[in-house]
Parts: C-alpha cells; structure tokens; sequence
C-alpha cells in the first residue's frame, strides 16, 4: 500500500541527517512562508477566525504571530493556514498545482511549540511534509485540479505527515494511520475560488487543522484505510481521472520536492506570473509608452485563462485572479505587489482602459505542457506600427529561475516590516536563517503582534 511506503519513508526520513542543502531550501521555505503569514493576519478571513475563536485563546502552547496570543494547535493550525495563504504571495509546487507550504507549516508549527520541539525538528518535519504532498499531488493532476483546490485537498497530507513527524517521528504505524485518516478528510472545491467568497483561504487552514488533528489521533490509536489512496473507491479513484502513482515513489528520498518549490515574485495568482514577467521584460528593454498601445495579446494555457479570465474584476481578491488586471498594472506600475489592489488602484481608469486592449488565447502546446511548465507568449503592437514579443517559459521564482536570499530577505522585510516593525522583523528574519540550532521557542511568535 502506498501510504506504508510513505511511512516508512518518514521513519528513515526521520532517523537520517537531512543533506546541507535541504536544510537551506526548509529554511527558505519557512521564511517565505512567514513572509505572507504576517500580512495576512492584518485581513479576512484570519481577523474572522480570531474572533470566531476567542474563547479558546490563551489556552494553549502554539502561536498567533501577529495576534500576540496563543491557542491549542489545532485552532493555531487553522488560523494560520488560513491566513497564510490571504494575500496570494505564498509558495507553490507547480507539478501538483499546489500551495505546500499553508498547510504544512502551519500544522508544523502548531505541534512544534506544543511539543518544545527544536528547529531542526520543525525542518525536518516541513520536509516531510512537502515531499509526502507533492508527490500525491502530482500523481492526481492534472485533472484533479477541475474540481478541486489542491491546497485544501492534497495540503491535508502536507499538514498530517508533518504534524506525525513531530508527534511519533520513528514509529510507521501512526504516520500510516494519519495518512489514511487525513485522506477522508482533504475537501475544497474549485468553486470556492471563482467569487470574492473567504473559503479559499481557508481551505489551506482546513488542511493544516486536519493534519493536526489526524496525526494527534493516530499518536493516540486512532486507525485509518490503509488502502485509502489506491483503492476502487479511494482518494486517487475519487478525485482524478486516473492517478499516476508512480509519482509517489520515484526519486522518494534522494530527490526532494522542497528544493523544487516556486516562491512568489508578484503578489496574485501564480496561473499570472510568467505574463506578468515577458510584460515587464517588455516595458524595460523597450522603454514602451503605454498611452501608445494598440494591442496587448497574451498566450498561455488553457487553465489558467479558465481560473484568471476575469475582464471586469472589481474587488481585490478578483483582481488576484485577473490576467488583464494584474498584466495592465504591470506594464503601467512595473510591479504587481499589495498596493496593486489598493481602492486607488483598482479604480485606475487608466489600467481599466489598457484592459480593454488585452486579448487572451490558449495555446496547445502551452496547454499540453501544463502544470510542468507554466509558460506564456506576450504581443504588444503599437500605434505606430511596431510590435513587441517576449516569450516566457518559465516564471521568476521557479526551480529554473529561483529567487535568491537576499530577494527573500527583501520580500520579508517588505511583507512583515510594516506588520510587526523593523526591528522585530530583523530580529525574526535573523532566527530563521539560524533555525537549525535553535529551539522553536526562541522565535517568540507568541509575542509578535501587529504595530
């Protein structure tokens, strides 16, 4: 049965010394994922779920960074998750279409404080986690992903099989039975994303309370379906038109998912990025002056035209999720961060107008290639008859173009600064990059809360 495999893998995982350059892409990893955390407790749905949730806080272990309290780790798992994954700058596993770090770090975390775990135990439990998730989630696309938000899905298995690394790190059975239970649990529709609704944020909290909550089960007897993933009526049954199971095992151990994550570069949906960055390209090597556009035409693949198609977005969630938007901001502003979805910005004529020139085609050949290679084609034709034409095979931020350290430093100054202050996010910043010798405690995210 897979999910065997799977344990057995986290018990080797866990009894073995992780390779030098694991521990730096866990700790990139976590401090990107900080990186959208902390903004994301300034807006919907995590100032929601803190009130929802007042009555269990200051109970338990496990931190609230930016709310200055702590709950049980379940409720800490589910408002993090949930709010790490607000402002769409957290990172992405394009092979599973998925967003690995919300949920497993979250339900990391979560078990780490309430566990006194050290740093180099919420590495090693992040990696896991990632390596578990991924590999399911590739196995499901792409045909998963027409129904179904792999965040909330697939992220359940990112969250349990961190959350039991901590719990139980050498003993297979409760990794086994987390797994088999987490699978009966992993929800989110696609639906839930196509409206300014709070769901898809929450959908990455699900996943991380699931996995904590499955996990502390199985540490205690709880027993799941251990064919729960192969089986006729099983996950990969269910929620695919065919599994390719052999992207569980292939490379397990010795080639890791975490090394491979993109990290975001714009703060919208990732479907966006590579149009995002050949209309940069484009406005720096040709100086263009957009009053004089004609014509914008953006080519890329079928699905992500389906999810960002959005011509008419007027909240800032839609416009997240709006190619022409977030294109039109791009060659206009130079950049797409926060303030792109600022109400100044959002009723810029000038970016509605630019908008009306842009015309958006699927490519087959983009198409077939998709989620491996998220590719884009971008024409602008002038009024004077020039045209201009940058071809993007891959984002800025993919394992092909990846951001270095210090443009994650400079994303985290950016993101967490104006939460928490200058000094607190240097501070933090600094712990991070040292987690491998130090506790988790140390971090003191239970005491960081928003300026």
């Amino acid at each position: 049965m897979l999910v065997d495999l799977l344990a057995e893998y986290a018990k080797q995982e866990n009894a073995r010394d992780l390779p030098g350059k694991v521990v730096h892409c866990a700790k990139r990893a976590l401090l990107d994922w900080c990186s959208a955390l902390f903004p994301g407790t300034r807006v919907s749905p995590a100032v929601n779920l803190v009130r929802s949730c007042a009555a269990e806080l200051g109970y338990g272990k496990s931190s609230l960074p930016g709310f200055a309290a702590t709950a049980f780790p379940g409720t800490a798992a589910w408002i993090n998750g949930s709010a790490s994954h607000s402002v769409e700058f957290d990172d992405i596993y394009r092979d599973a279409i998925y967003h690995p770090g919300c949920p497993t770090i979250a339900a990391a975390l979560a078990v780490a404080e309430d566990r006194g775990k050290s740093g180099l135990d919420l590495l090693k439990a992040i990696t896991i986690g990632y390596e578990i998730s991924a590999r399911i989630g590739a196995a499901v696309q792409p045909s998963h992903y027409r129904f179904f938000h792999t965040t909330g899905t697939v992220g359940c298995f990112g969250g349990v099989s961190a959350a039991a690394s901590l719990l139980a790190p050498l003993d297979a059975d409760v990794m086994r039975h987390a797994l088999a239970t987490a699978a009966s649990m992993a929800a989110g529709l696609q639906q839930a994303f196509r409206s300014d609704a709070m769901t898809k944020p929450v959908h990455a909290g699900h996943a991380a309370w699931v996995g904590v909550t499955a996990a502390s089960g199985a540490a205690c007897g709880l027993t799941g379906a251990p064919d729960i993933l192969e089986g006729e009526a099983g996950f990969g049954a269910a929620m695919c038109d065919g599994p390719r199971w052999e992207c569980v095992t292939e490379g397990l151990g010795s080639r890791y998912a975490i090394t491979e994550v993109t990290q975001k570069n714009h703060g919208c949906c990732g479907h966006t990025f590579s149009a995002i960055d050949a209309a940069l390209l484009l406005r720096e090597q040709h100086g263009i002056d957009v009053a004089q556009i004609r014509s914008i035409t953006v080519e890329t693949a079928e699905t992500p035209i389906k999810v960002t198609g959005n011509f008419a977005p007027r909240t800032p969630y839609e416009c997240k999720f709006s190619l022409p938007y977030v294109v039109a901001h791009a060659l206009l502003y130079g950049s797409v961060r926060l303030d792109a979805f600022s109400d100044e910005r959002r009723a810029d004529g000038a970016i509605r107008d630019l908008m009306g020139k842009i015309t958006l085609s699927a490519d087959a050949e983009m198409s077939a290639t998709f989620p491996r290679m998220r590719s884009s084609r971008v024409r602008i034709q002038m009024r004077d008859g020039r045209k201009f034409e940058q071809f993007q095979p891959h984002r800025k931020g993919d394992p092909e173009a990846p951001l270095s350290d210090a443009e994650l430093n400079d994303k985290f100054d950016e993101l967490v600064s104006p939460v928490i202050g200058k000094s607190a996010a240097r501070d933090l910043l600094d712990k991070l990059w040292n987690m491998e010798n130090l506790e988790v405690s140390d971090l003191k995210l239970a005491t960081l809360k928003g300026l």
